[in-house]
């Protein structure tokens, strides 16, 4: 379908209908997320200041994330090809659509919008640990963006952790990954008692492809925040070693 897809955020553009798309999504996650959701993401919404009632301002957001950990969102109109991707995150800043789904497609849209790249990924930029993850995934691709086997080592990683990641909290799963606090079918199948849930090791997850059109087989749990600093320090000898073992192809 044809799109508006703005350059940049003209808050006075929202209609009614986009605040109650917002207001529908926002109210319907957070009744899954309040059981599932990591308490690290559940802390960083409040940081944010994210609402029910309200589409974020993404002025008002990156004074708030400018504060915490010195990331900035950044208007974009869709997908970012994979080298402007990591040269932003290398910069601390976010691309992000500021355009909503329609009520028609709330319970499926085939691209991030808004809602997605919002509400999932941006409240947790405000964690540190969180932050800093990011800003050296960002270094890490800007170093191996011309290399086609690194970049799909790195985005397996990328895929299991920022997208569909894990997290035990308590002896129990808990949601920290974009892809499955932005989407009520990826939270309850991932909170499943049936589901596959596996403890986060770096040389299974780069042997682990993955599927973005369908809910996802596997996931993988990490212990805490700081665990993805040590996570991508370990990608990154494997990376400089150049090793292409067959567990990595």
């Amino acid at each position: 379908m044809e799109r508006n897809r703005p350059l940049s955020q003209q808050y006075e553009l929202y209609t009614s209908e986009d605040f109650a798309v917002w207001r529908a999504l926002f109210e319907r996650q957070m009744h899954l997320l309040n059981q599932y959701g990591s308490h690290y993401y559940k802390a960083a919404l409040n940081t944010v200041g994210f609402e029910a009632t309200s589409i974020p301002d993404f002025t008002v957001v990156n004074q708030k994330l400018k504060a915490a950990t010195g990331w900035q969102i950044t208007v974009v109109p869709g997908l970012v090809p994979a080298a402007a991707f990591f040269a932003l995150l290398a910069r601390r800043i976010f691309p992000a659509t500021c355009w909503l789904r329609t009520m028609a497609e709330l319970d499926y849209i085939e691209e991030p919008d808004m809602f997605h790249d919002v509400f999932g990924h941006i409240p947790l930029l405000s964690h540190p640990a969180y932050a800093d993850f990011m800003h050296a995934f960002g270094q890490l691709g800007l170093r191996w963006n011309d290399d086609e086997h690194k970049m799909e080592l790195l985005s397996r990683i990328y895929w299991y952790t920022i997208e569909f990641g894990l997290i035990r909290e308590d002896g129990v799963p808990k949601i920290y990954g974009a892809g499955i606090l932005s989407s009520p079918g990826e939270t309850l199948h991932s909170m499943a008692p049936d589901t596959r849930r596996s403890l986060f090791q770096v040389p299974d997850i780069l042997d682990t492809p993955f599927r973005t059109d369908v809910l996802q087989e596997e996931y993988f749990e990490i212990m805490h925040l700081d665990q993805l600093t040590e996570i991508l320090e370990e990608v990154a000898v494997i990376m400089r070693q150049d090793a292409k073992h067959s567990v990595f192809l």
